[in-house]
Parts: C-alpha cells; structure tokens; sequence
C-alpha cells in the first residue's frame, strides 16, 4: 500500500550530492531498503555518514528527515506531542511519526546521545513489525514499504553509558565507515573544497598526521569534513597556515600541547 501523500518539499533533495563510494555501501543499503530492513552507519566524526544518507535519499527519490540526537532528546521529540492552540489541544506529528506517514527516511544522527528510554520507541520500527505506537493517540502506525530507519553513532565515543543495547543493534544491518583511502580522500577533498591537487594531498598528510596522535591524549584525529573546511578558507584567498589553525587546529583540542604539536604539523608540510 503506497504511502500516505504528504508534502515534503523541504527534505527532498534534488541535485544528486557528491558521494564517493568505498565499496558495496550504496548496494547493500538499497538491498536494505527493498527488503524494509534499517541502516546502522558507524564511524567516526565527518567520515562522510551524513553525506551518505544523503545521496541514498536521492539515489532512492525519498524525503530524508534528519534528527541530530542529544541527551535531552524526548520521545514526544520523535513521535510527537498536544500543543495548544486557540484553546484546542492539537495534535503535532513528531519527525519519526511524519516519516512514517510520508514514507520517507528517518535518520537518527548519534543515536547513542539520546536517552535510553527514547531509543526504545524505534524497536518495533526496526524489526519485522515495522509499526509506531503512538500512545498518546492510541494509534499504531504501520510503516508503508517507502519508510525506511536509519541511525547512526560514533563507537570511539563508546562508553559503559553511551553504547547501543544489544537489543537496538540487532535490529539493524550495520555499515562501518572509516576515513577515506588517501587518494580518495584526496580527491573528495580536491572536489569538495574546489582546490589544486597538491593542496588536497597535503591536506590528507596532515589529516594522518593528526590521527596518529590518538595515543597521546587526541580524541579524535582531523576529519575530511576538516579537511574541507580548510580547503574552502584556502580556495578564498586564507593563508594556508591560517586556515589550518582555525579550521583544523583549533576544532581538535584545547590543549596547549597538542594544539602546538598540530601546528608544528601544519608548519612541516607548508
């Protein structure tokens, strides 16, 4: 049964994004979707999940509605809730619910920053059920084979309190994202940020650079996303230096030392 119409002007996306792939990601989602099973992207922070979501949305001509979670993160956030309006109590679809109506994609972005009890709404969405209870409404939606869930997280924030319940994460066929080949990385970069080759390669030295020091307190080394920040400062007359100070150097740390340590990089490769 074809999904309830509803206007999703604003989450569809048109223009095909730039998304170059890994290796069988984009099949192995679009066999997901046909079968009506949910995507678990992991990787780390700006290694291109979002932007992956995108072109699947577009590759699939379905509205993508993104959800970034937090830890005040309700389920009358997701599902929806009462408002009162002009004396009348109205009801207001929440993201989750308004997708399932439109057949659209969900996408639950870090989804282990919500709260625990808020995740446990998607479970029925995510297994053979496909359906929404929405209890303030006595109304249980039944998800049309358009819908499709996704979620994803960045395990090396994993901790004792923010990891995904076994229970959540065998719902999901799980993709694993890792940063880019360098030549590939490369070229997202040279692509995204509009730049020389050159600058692009170097910028992805860099990048290694930065991850190499994961085992001397960084949390996390510069991600493409960076990169192409950078680049982007770079391509609009910002010195390189400059541009990697503030675009890269200063997003990563706090720390005096590691913040010269990072520098210091910038300053060997330009």
């Amino acid at each position: 049964m074809p999904a309830k119409e509803i206007r999703l002007d604003a989450h569809r996306i048109v223009d095909e994004p730039y998304y170059l792939a890994q290796g069988d990601e984009v099949r192995i989602a679009e066999v997901s979707y046909r079968c009506g099973m949910p995507l678990l992207l992991k990787g780390p922070t700006g290694c291109g999940k979002t932007r992956f979501m995108q072109y699947l949305a577009w590759k699939l001509g379905r509205p993508l509605i993104t959800v970034s979670c937090h830890d005040d993160l309700s389920t009358s956030d997701l599902v929806g809730r009462y408002l009162i309006r002009a004396g009348e109590a109205v009801w207001m679809d929440g993201p989750l619910t308004l997708a399932v109506r439109a057949g659209a994609i969900c996408y639950l972005d870090e989804i282990v920053e919500a709260r625990k009890d808020t995740t446990v709404v998607i479970h029925p969405l995510a297994d053979d059920r496909r359906e929404l209870p929405i209890e303030k409404r006595g109304e249980l939606l039944h998800a049309p084979p358009e819908f499709m869930l996704a979620v994803s997280y960045n395990p090396g924030y994993q901790s004792v309190l923010k990891d995904l319940k076994p229970s959540t994460r065998q719902r999901f066929v799980a993709l694993d994202f890792e940063y880019p080949e360098p030549e590939q990385e490369a070229e997202i970069v040279q692509r995204e940020a509009a730049i020389a080759p050159e600058l692009a390669r170097q910028l992805v030295r860099l990048a290694g650079m930065t991850r190499s020091l994961r085992d001397s307190g960084l949390a996390e080394g510069a991600s493409t996303r960076l990169l192409i920040q950078a680049g982007r400062l770079v391509a609009r007359d910002i010195p390189v230096r400059t541009a990697c100070h503030v675009a890269i150097t200063q997003a990563l740390s706090d720390d005096p030392e590691l913040l010269a340590a990072i520098d210091e990089m910038v300053s060997s490769l330009f």
